[in-house]
């Protein structure tokens, strides 16, 4: 059976791999962003018109990579992010200078998505801790209602990755991708039904145990 871990073991798996192996967390998001886009040019999903919907923090930058990634390869991608440039994290940051960088759109998070063929949920990750309320639960919300497929960027923003249950406003996906190992809250017949067709990337982030004894 693969091997699946918890939330903790998500994070300390990357700061292992961050601090004490001393890959860069942008060479890891490269690697996830290469694994999820590959699965997106492979399956079958309409990609004629991807939109990247990405938040600030991490997670939205292996979406801005993925959107990168797809535009390399003549796809038409446009990005919706969910707030201000000049506030987002260290490597979102970095993302964002190279998509601007290759001229690829980024207009503000709304809810008018019927031109869109496929999108890619990049909103929120595995460190959510409060449900999704407000607008961000609009966006959620009009997500699930669109008639484009919905493929999800590490977890299904909204569902909580330990226990599989939904933190307010939950996307269901077509499929994920999630990076380095299954988080245990996806094997719950909950989180089956939000998380859909299933893939785990292997980004080169192992938990302490593989290098001991």
């Amino acid at each position: 059976m693969t091997r699946t871990v918890t939330i903790a073991e998500a994070r300390q798996g990357d700061k292992h791999t961050i601090e004490e192996v001393g890959i860069p967390s942008l060479v890891l998001m490269e690697r996830a962003a290469l694994g999820a886009t590959s699965r997106l040019l492979n399956g079958s999903f309409n990609l004629s018109h991807v939109l990247v919907f990405a938040g600030t923090g991490n997670n939205g930058g292996d979406g801005l990579a993925i959107a990168r990634m797809l535009h390399v390869r003549d796809v038409d991608v446009t990005v919706m992010l969910t707030g201000s440039e000049d506030r987002t994290s260290t490597e979102t940051a970095q993302q964002l200078k190279m998509i601007h960088y290759y001229q690829i759109p980024v207009i503000p998070a709304s809810t008018d998505l019927a031109k869109y063929t496929t999108i890619v949920d990049a909103i929120f990750g595995v460190g959510l801790d409060r449900p999704v309320e407000g607008k961000f639960a609009d966006w959620v919300d009009a997500i699930n209602d669109a008639a484009a497929e919905v493929f999800s960027v590490d977890v299904p923003s909204g569902l909580n990755a330990d226990t599989g249950e939904p933190q307010g406003a939950t996307i269901k996906a077509k499929s994920t991708s999630t990076f380095a190992y299954a988080k245990e809250g996806f094997e719950t017949s909950q989180g089956k039904q939000y998380t859909g067709q299933l893939y785990v990337e292997d980004i080169g982030v192992y938990l302490n145990d593989r290098f001991e004894g």
